[in-house]
C-alpha cells in the first residue's frame, strides 16, 4: 500500500475501473488474514522504473481500500462507503470488521502479509516492446478484456497515443464510420493508426497487421516525423470532404468495409488531388464499382499483396487513369 501511494505501483490509465463487490474484497482480505494462498500479480516496469499492475488491480486496490477505511472511491458528493468485511461465514471473526476493528495482532499480520507478484521487463531487444504486448494479451483474464489498441496505448507511450485521440476526434470521422460516438475498444482509433502506418509506406507492409501496427505505434512515439506531421494535416482534410460528399461511404455490401476506406483515403492523401468535389465524386464511386478494387477489399484483405494491389487500383482511378 504504501507503494502505491508514493506511486511506485501505479494503476495505469489504461485499466479498466474497479469493479468488485464488497463481497469479493472482503473474501480477499479474509484470505490474506487466514494466510490462504492468493493469486500472484503482474507488473510491468516501465520507462520510468514504475511498477504498472497488468494483471491483479482488483486485488491491489481492494487491499488499499481496506486499510484506508473505505470502500472504492468517492462518489459525485465525495462520500465514500466505510469498509466493513461483509459477506463471510458467519462463523468469521472478521465479518463485519474494519481494518480499525482488528485487533493489532491482525492489523500487523495483514500489513506483512505477501501478494506475490511477477515483474515483467524487457530487455532485449531494448527499441522494441513486441514481447510485452503479447504478455499483455495472454495475462487479460478479467471479465472485459483489453483490445489490441489499448494494449498499444499502454506498451507504446508517447505522443503517438494523445495524437491519435486527436485525430479521432476529426469533423466527420464518426459520420464516415456509422458511430454515434467513441468506440469503446478504441477500433475507431486503431484505423486512424492504420491510416497512418500505411501513410506513404504501404510498399513496405508485411504480415501480419498486428505486428506492423505495433512498430508503427514504436516508430511513431514522438510523432515528430515529417510524415507523421504531413499525415495530421492531410487527414482531416480528407475526413471533413469525403464525410461531405459522400452518403454512407465505404459500405460496398451495407456495412463499413476497412480495406475500401483504407485504400481510397490513402489514394486522396498521397495524391494532393485539385479537382471539384463532382469529379471526386464520380471517381469514388468508380474505384467503389471496379471489379479489380471489389476483389481486392474482400477475403484475406490484410495480405501483402491485396492490400497493396487495392492501394495502387485506388491511386490510379483517383488520379484520373482508367482501368
Amino acid at each position: 500500500v504504501n507503494q502505491i501511494n508514493r506511486k511506485d505501483i501505479v494503476i495505469p490509465f489504461y485499466q479498466r475501473r474497479y469493479v468488485w463487490k464488497i463481497e469479493q474484497a472482503s473474501r480477499l482480505i479474509e484470505s490474506f488474514l487466514m494466510g490462504l494462498p492468493v493469486p500472484q500479480i503482474f507488473l510491468y516496469i516501465n520507462d520510468d522504473d514504475q511498477m504498472e499492475v497488468i494483471d491483479g488491480q482488483q486485488r491491489v486496490l481492494s487491499v488499499k481500500y481496506f486499510m484506508e477505511g473505505y470502500f472504492g472511491d468517492a462518489d459525485d458528493k465525495g462520500r465514500r462507503q466505510v469498509f466493513k468485511l461483509k459477506g463471510l461465514s458467519e462463523r468469521s471473526a472478521y465479518n463485519g470488521k474494519s481494518f480499525d476493528d482488528l485487533p493489532l495482532k491482525e492489523q500487523r499480520k495483514l500489513r506483512n502479509s505477501t501478494l506475490r507478484a511477477i515483474n515483467i521487463k524487457q530487455l532485449k531487444p531494448s527499441n522494441r516492446n513486441d514481447s510485452v504486448f503479447h504478455i499483455f494479451e495472454r495475462l487479460n483474464t478479467g471479465g472485459t478484456q483489453l483490445k489490441p489498441q489499448e494494449i498499444r496505448n499502454a506498451v507504446y507511450r508517447g505522443e503517438i497515443v494523445n495524437k491519435l485521440q486527436e485525430l479521432n476526434n476529426a469533423d466527420g470521422w464518426m459520420n464516415i464510420l456509422g458511430l454515434k460516438k467513441k468506440d469503446k475498444n478504441q477500433k475507431d482509433v486503431e484505423l486512424v493508426l492504420r491510416l497512418l502506418s500505411l501513410y506513404k509506406r504501404h510498399a513496405e507492409y508485411e504480415k501480419p497487421m498486428l505486428k506492423f501496427l505495433n512498430c508503427s505505434m514504436k516508430d511513431e512515439s514522438s510523432f515528430n516525423s515529417e510524415r507523421a506531421i504531413e499525415f495530421s494535416v492531410r487527414f482531416p482534410l480528407v475526413v471533413a470532404r469525403i464525410s461531405r460528399l459522400i452518403q454512407r461511404p465505404f459500405r460496398p455490401k451495407g456495412v463499413l468495409n476497412s480495406a475500401s476506406l483504407e485504400a481510397v483515403m490513402l489514394a486522396l492523401m498521397e495524391s494532393e488531388l485539385d479537382i471539384s468535389d463532382a469529379e471526386l465524386t464520380e471517381r469514388y464511386h468508380r474505384v467503389m464499382n471496379n471489379e479489380e478494387f471489389q476483389r481486392l477489399i474482400s477475403g484475406s484483405t490484410t495480405d501483402a499483396l491485396v492490400l497493396k494491389g487495392r492501394i495502387d487500383v485506388a491511386k490510379r482511378i483517383m488520379d484520373g487513369g482508367v482501368l
